[in-house]
């Protein structure tokens, strides 16, 4: 049986996911068609906000109980997450012929590569040395289990019955 990553290999793997997107941005940037870098940063950001939000259900309420200086850790990915999200919001709806464009994207550029190495090099590592493998372990299927419950089609609505005839009122 394979073992099954923890709450930092899942975080990680999506480190690497975005690095990778970011990369084809840039490749996209340097000559690819408009339409290809504006479907990949609608990935990137989509992307980023689900990893974001996941971090801050799964992971940040354990780093503040079980990591020393947790709470600094938290406060400061935290931030992190405001900046990248503004980005993300103030990028929607504009195409890559708007002046702003390329602006914003630079700096959710700037913002996720600082980010992701903040984390990658001090918050992973303190999460490691202070919680357990079961813990890890438990919050990693804490949230497969979130994302196989979120990618699951929702059930249909049930058909809504014909509400019944009301007697008309006599005529008075």
């Amino acid at each position: 049986m394979s073992r099954r990553a923890d709450v930092v290999g899942e975080l990680s793997a999506d480190h690497r996911a975005v690095a990778e997107l970011l990369a084809q941005i840039e490749t996209a940037g340097q000559g690819g068609g408009a339409d290809a870098l504006a479907a990949l940063v609608e990935q990137l950001s989509d992307l980023l906000l689900s990893h974001c939000t996941e971090e801050e259900d799964y992971l940040f309420p354990a780093v503040h109980e079980q990591v020393p200086d947790g709470g600094a850790l938290v406060f400061t990915s935290l931030a992190d997450h405001l900046a990248i999200g503004q980005y993300v919001t103030d990028l929607q709806g504009l195409t890559p012929a708007d002046p702003a464009f390329g602006p914003l994207l630079d700096g959710l550029s700037a913002a996720v590569r600082t980010h992701l190495a903040e984390e990658d090099e001090r918050l992973f590592p303190a999460v490691r040395e202070a919680m357990t493998p079961d813990l890890l372990s438990a919050l990693g299927e804490r949230l497969r289990e979130a994302r196989q419950a979120a990618a699951a089609p929702a059930p249909e609505a049930p058909a809504t019955p014909e509400a019944p005839a009301t007697p008309e009122a006599p005529a008075g």
